[in-house]
């Protein structure tokens, strides 16, 4: 499996930005998908999961109503549309994506297959 992230950029405070995950190599449509970023000096962590058909997602406390993760099973794709931005969003963003697809974990160690990530900057 092979996941490539688009869409990163430098926005200011307030802007929104919209990522997107292109997989390759296997259909996803019945797979887990899920957004994790890293900031400099500081660990992996979870931003957003969508379950298989998109009927169940999970966000983390700190994006909730701002961020939304949506897939599309048919393009293979998965996007994670980012509003109101605020400087502790700047990090590295990366695609991630493991099954079974009804689960949504926030644990990085579960998913196996993950892209390269796309970096955002957040200036205030």
């Amino acid at each position: 499996v092979e996941l490539v992230e688009s869409g990163g950029g430098l926005v200011q405070a307030g802007d929104s930005l919209r990522l997107s995950c292109a997989a390759s190599g296997r259909t996803l449509s019945s797979y887990t998908m899920a957004w994790f970023r890293q900031a400099p000096g500081k660990e992996r962590e979870f931003v957003a999961a969508i379950s298989w058909n998109g009927g169940n997602t999970n966000y983390a406390s700190s994006v909730k109503g701002r961020f939304t993760i949506s897939r599309d099973n048919n393009e293979n794709t998965q996007a994670l549309q980012m509003n109101n931005l605020k400087p502790e969003d700047t990090a590295i963003y990366y695609c991630a994506t493991r099954f079974p697809g009804h689960e949504l974990p926030s644990i990085a160690d579960v998913y196996p297959y993950w892209g390269q990530g796309t970096q955002v900057t957040v200036s205030s």
